[in-house]
């Protein structure tokens, strides 16, 4: 029987991501050396569970590509470590792919606040993760990427439901099996992980896995939307940093065989823009018949050299 005032909750305990570890039950007991190795060798495991959702992550990239093609946003929506994981890979785009701030966006439950500050209750509205993707006003140009280790945070689950019932494409990532998806996603991926070093702390090899399907996704995304030159981030934001500065120089001395020197002055001549330098100087125009030229291709460079 139920005590009064208690409320009950839905029990999480036969999650793979909740249970035990049988291989660090005497994790307490453990020195330094002892702790590191056995965590190392859990965290080794995580790429092969990677490996084993590879066609479901193919997919998701085959289903994000046209969108963001075609003016679309990838919207990343997730609460505690899978949402601030989901916002740290939408940061990273428009210094390292020159994308507008719009194009990859990440939503965490509880807001701004959430990334530096736990606030745990956020996870269990579903109605707030559905008004968030009202007031993005999304549509079935865009992606909805839902990011739950569980698979069962509610806010996330709010936000693809409105996200589906507006025509978007959605995805939806956990580290547990597929068994009865509470959420109808376009795609669904399960990168397995298992019973965590530290029981329940998926900040640990689910995080781990969460960070390399994410880095995946986004960067193939980007490659195949014309961003690269080959392993060469062309399209990276030279106006950010010195370092970029410096990087930008010599993707340009790499693809064109010019000196530090040429380069650099290259490089303020087409006003920061990496690919453009290297189009003013393969094609022998100026930075406005590059731009004209690379617009002709959609950006890609291979196409164009």
């Amino acid at each position: 029987m139920t005590p009064e005032n208690v409320t009950t909750t839905p029990s999480r305990g036969e999650l793979a991501t909740e249970q035990r570890n049988p291989r660090s039950e005497n994790l307490s007991g453990l020195n330094i050396s002892q702790a590191f190795d056995l965590i190392n060798s859990e965290d080794a495991t995580i790429a092969q569970s990677v490996n084993a959702a590879g066609s479901e992550i193919r997919r998701a990239i085959e289903l994000i590509v046209p969108r963001l093609r075609a003016g679309g946003r990838l919207i990343y929506v997730g609460a505690g470590t899978s949402g601030r994981l989901g916002v740290l890979d939408a940061a990273e785009c428009p210094p390292t792919f020159m994308t507008n701030p719009n194009d990859v966006q990440g939503v965490i439950a509880g807001g701004n606040d959430a990334l530096v500050r736990s606030v745990e209750g956020a996870e269990d509205d579903p109605a707030a993760g559905a008004a968030v993707i009202s007031r993005q006003e999304v549509s079935d140009r865009d992606v909805a990427f839902g990011i739950s280790t569980c698979g069962m945070a509610p806010y996330v689950q709010g936000a693809l439901q409105e996200a589906k019932q507006r025509g978007a494409g959605v995805i939806m990532l956990s580290c547990v099996p597929p068994s009865g998806d509470t959420v109808e996603a376009d795609v669904s991926i399960h990168v397995v992980t298992g019973p965590e070093v530290l029981t329940g702390s998926t900040r640990m090899k689910a995080g781990t896995a969460t960070k390399m399907v994410l880095n995946m996704i986004s960067t193939i995304t980007m490659v195949q939307l014309g961003k690269t030159y080959k392993n060469l981030m062309v399209d990276l934001n030279t106006k950010g940093n010195a370092k970029l500065v410096d990087r930008g120089i010599r993707i340009i001395q790499q693809v064109t065989n010019l000196t530090h020197l040429e380069s650099q002055a290259l490089l303020n001549e087409a006003d920061g823009l990496v690919k453009a330098a290297i189009v003013m100087h393969m094609k022998s125009v100026d930075r406005m018949a590059a731009l004209t030229l690379l617009e002709g291709v959609e950006g890609h460079l291979d196409k164009l050299l």
